[in-house]
């Protein structure tokens, strides 16, 4: 499974705005594309940062999408007065306790490393992180996404509120420090946003 992000650094006053067209107008046309298997958007209200993230069954449909999705694409970025910055990237996990419910929250962690120890960083996460993700408070679910080729990768863990992700900062800590320690990765950013759009049909990978 694929995935492609589109962020865009924009107005906070034009989030609200953006996120109904995203809502109302691109999800109904991307769920029509073939290969389709979901969209989710997470906005940062005081920057104006939103993240939008269309799902795929195979990288061949990510690809064949991009002439339908690329006019809609600028009109988002436009609404938001800012430049769509565009990753593509492979689905590596996926694991939901529950679904996300209204005013979710999540985390995102960007990794990167040598690109040979892709498969080393995925067993880390899925045999010894995985289930201690879980007795975080509020947990809801995980996903992380890989560019093998150059070492990249980005982590959305997401909490069921603002408050459940602000009590689980001490104890996510460690988890961090253990994923440091099993990869060699390093984490180049950490960020908080809100989950504005959770449609997804991306089916587990653990």
């Amino acid at each position: 499974m694929y995935a492609r992000s589109t962020t865009v650094r924009g107005n906070p006053q034009s989030l609200d705005d953006a996120i109904a067209y995203l809502r109302d107008e691109v999800m109904p046309a991307v769920q029509r594309m073939d290969g389709c298997i979901g969209m989710s958007m997470m906005c940062d209200r005081d920057t104006g940062r939103c993240i939008a993230t269309t799902a795929w069954e195979t990288e061949e449909a990510m690809h064949d999408s991009e002439g339908g999705l690329h006019d809609m694409r600028q009109r988002y970025a436009q609404m938001l007065g800012g430049t769509p910055e565009v990753q593509e990237w492979e689905i590596t996990l996926l694991h939901r306790v529950h679904h996300a419910p209204d005013g979710a929250t999540c985390r995102v962690l960007w990794s990167r490393g040598d690109p040979g120890d892709a498969e080393r960083v995925m067993d880390a996460v899925r045999m010894t992180l995985l289930s201690r993700m879980e007795d975080l408070p509020g947990f809801c679910s995980v996903s992380m996404l890989m560019n093998r080729e150059d070492g990249r990768a980005v982590m959305a863990v997401v909490y069921e509120s603002r408050a459940a992700m602000d009590r689980a900062t001490e104890q996510a800590r460690p988890l961090r420090d253990e994923y440091n320690r099993l990869t060699g990765w390093e984490f180049t950013e950490i960020a908080e946003f809100d989950l504005a759009l959770a449609h997804l049909r991306v089916p587990e990978t653990v």
